[in-house]
């Protein structure tokens, strides 16, 4: 089991890093200000199975080579640490407008719904990347894997389902909140920062 150094780090990284503007929380604002909370939710439902199997895949993948190359996985994590310093400079830079697509069709059906939340999660290449720089070095390899990438896992669905239940909910008074002044500029600036910082975290730990 993860001990609660780990998921303090975790948890707040993961959430800012959920809840900045990007593919998944634009599509939640844009389909619940066009097609109702409830229906949304079927795209929800697909994005975070996405993003599961996403995580799953990356972690699998990285393990194996953590358990039959430990020389080449140490390498990796610096690798991984400089990358979200990299992904988190840019988060730090990003540009600050925000402006959800509108073009979402009125009659789209629940099965389509949940395919766009899911392939959207699984299509994200930064997605990929992401999972496979952050979540791996989080996992002890001297305990049982299976119970720590569980509860990672875990919060990271419940995380990404809480954002986009925020964007979806919050409809065009969310959207004029994050267009107004800097608002979106510091929220990336958080996520960024975070990022940084977990980045250096892993490199050196």
């Amino acid at each position: 089991m993860l001990d609660l150094a780990v998921l303090a780090v975790f948890i707040p990284t993961f959430f800012f890093v959920s809840i900045t503007p990007g593919m998944c929380m634009t599509l939640a604002m844009t389909l619940g200000m066009s097609v109702g909370i409830r229906r949304t939710l079927w795209m929800m439902v697909g994005e975070v199975l996405g993003v599961a199997t996403v995580a799953i895949a990356a972690v699998i993948g990285v393990a194996s080579i953590m358990l039959n190359y430990p020389e080449l996985f140490a390498f990796l994590k610096y690798l991984g640490g400089a990358y979200l310093i990299y992904l988190g400079f840019n988060m730090w830079r990003a540009k600050t407008s925000f402006k959800p697509k509108d073009d979402t069709q009125q009659q789209i059906g629940r099965g389509q719904l949940f395919s766009q939340g899911y392939i959207t999660a699984i299509a994200n290449p930064k997605g990929w990347a992401f999972m496979i720089s952050l979540l791996p070095p989080f996992i002890n390899v001297d305990l049982a894997v299976a119970p720590q990438l569980a509860v990672l896992v875990g919060i990271i669905m419940l995380s990404e389902f809480i954002c986009m239940m925020i964007y979806a909910t919050g409809g065009k008074s969310l959207r004029l909140f994050l267009d107004k002044g800097d608002n979106v500029k510091w929220l990336n600036r958080i996520a960024g920062a975070l990022m940084m910082c977990v980045g250096v975290w892993l490199a050196l730990g």
